[in-house]
């Protein structure tokens, strides 16, 4: 069987150097190839040198059996057709073994030192950006298998494919920032995988921010916005904006106790005005409303409620859900309400893009509004981080909130107003 290769493909693939030990990093985009490219090389260094052994791996094993491991099945199974090539899967191990006694093994990285025992002819890594580089200098460890005899021009591998660091962390200091003669990064953006479905690029544009698009789908690398989750927001994105009784009014929830948030919106297809918000502290869902129902009495329109998901799940404490009791209470106050919620809270990961989408699009158009009276969500907007060199939202710690009570305030008005961006505008990544 023959696979015409993408340029970086063929770039990651081949080696352009005599050293012993090569490492490697195909950086892209969404769509870009990166793990056709990783189990493709994997196969292929189990076939050239056999009794090799091999290990695949990522931070979890979730991702290493529903993206890795199926890509080289997929390989696999053509090849088999195609070729007559011979392997089994053994479920128990978790391994492929071939017809040569090559052996590749999959694993998670999470517990690294239960892999302390291996000696390794190639290591390949799944989302390499996820995992800590004290795992990663662990595994370079592990390159000590003993090489045949047969092997000719033997060269110890470790590869990984990643979509670029949200921050600069250990991958772009240890590629980018004098990288040994060895070390190689491969950029690959979505834009030259001529196989991607025909508009896929284009509408990722209008999906995403600008340095979003630039980070994941042009593979370009690069400090995202000083750290912080919300990217781009401006004044622009400030307004006076006006309530309106007669509108549908939608409050988007995080159901937090200490402090519990609220947002107040209205909306358009593709636009979103948050026009005041709830915060309170040491609450309860109906104490929420009874403040909702001081503020706006008379409200004419529909009320629909947005929200955490997890909110619809009966605890051991209380007979009803929070937003059984939103309906149950704000219905008693004389309301139109619809509750409007997803079965499952997608990743943060997920919201955090359509949030950042609605900011301002790679296209440069804005469909996000704040009005100064959300205080609370604007400082969040202003303040709420990521962990320096992780894609980790940097959430507060009970002692850090113990000295500096405001910090208390950080990332439950984010959330309640990106469930409502992300129910309305979601996007999958």
């Amino acid at each position: 069987m023959q696979y015409k290769l993408l340029d970086a493909q063929r770039k990651f693939l081949e080696i352009p150097h005599e050293y012993t030990l090569d490492v490697a990093v195909y950086q892209g985009g969404y769509g870009s190839g990166k793990t056709f490219a990783g189990s493709l090389l994997g196969i292929l260094l189990a076939l050239k040198y056999p009794k090799i052994k091999g290990l695949v791996g990522a931070q979890t094993y979730t991702l290493v059996r529903d993206t890795t491991l199926q890509s080289y099945f997929e390989h696999l199974d053509n090849m088999k057709f195609k070729q007559g090539i011979d392997y089994k899967w053994s479920s128990t191990e978790q391994k492929l073994i071939f017809k040569n006694s090559s052996e590749i093994l999959f694993r998670h990285f999470d517990e690294p030192n239960k892999l302390k025992s291996l000696n390794l002819g190639f290591v390949e890594i799944e989302e390499m950006s996820d995992i800590p580089y004290d795992t990663f200098k662990m595994l370079l460890a592990r390159l000590r298998q003993k090489p045949y005899h047969n092997w000719d021009n033997f060269v110890y591998r470790i590869f990984g494919h990643t979509n670029p660091e949200i921050q600069q962390g250990w991958i772009y200091k240890t590629f980018y920032v004098n990288p040994p003669v060895n070390y190689r990064l491969i950029c690959a953006p979505s834009t030259q995988n001529i196989y991607l479905p025909k508009g896929f690029c284009d509408e990722l544009k209008q999906l995403y921010d600008e340095k979003y698009y630039n980070m994941f789908v042009l593979g370009q690398v690069g400090d995202y916005a000083d750290n912080l989750v919300v990217k781009d927001f401006s004044d622009k994105n400030i307004h006076k904006i006006s309530y309106h009784d007669d509108f549908d009014l939608h409050i988007s929830c995080d159901f937090n106790v200490d402090p519990m948030a609220w947002v107040l919106a209205h909306k358009t297809d593709d636009k979103v005005f948050y026009f005041d918000e709830i915060v309170m502290e040491n609450t309860t869902t109906a104490k929420a409303c009874d403040e909702f129902y001081r503020r706006y009495p008379k409200h004419k329109g529909k009320i629909i409620i947005n929200g955490d998901a997890s909110g619809d799940n009966r605890s051991c404490t209380s007979e009803y859900t929070n937003y059984v009791i939103i309906k149950r209470k704000m219905q008693s106050f004389g309301y139109d309400v619809e509750i409007k919620i997803k079965a499952f809270n997608p990743p943060i990961k997920n919201r955090v893009a359509a949030f950042n989408a609605k900011v301002k699009n790679a296209a440069g158009e804005i469909g996000l509004y704040i009005s100064p009276k959300c205080e609370k969500l604007l400082y969040n907007i202003y303040n709420l981080r990521y962990i320096e060199g992780t894609s980790k939202i940097d959430v507060p710690t009970y002692t850090q909130i113990k000295q500096s009570k405001e910090l208390k305030f950080l990332s439950h008005p984010f959330d309640a107003a990106s469930y409502l961006v992300d129910f309305y505008w979601p996007i999958v990544l």
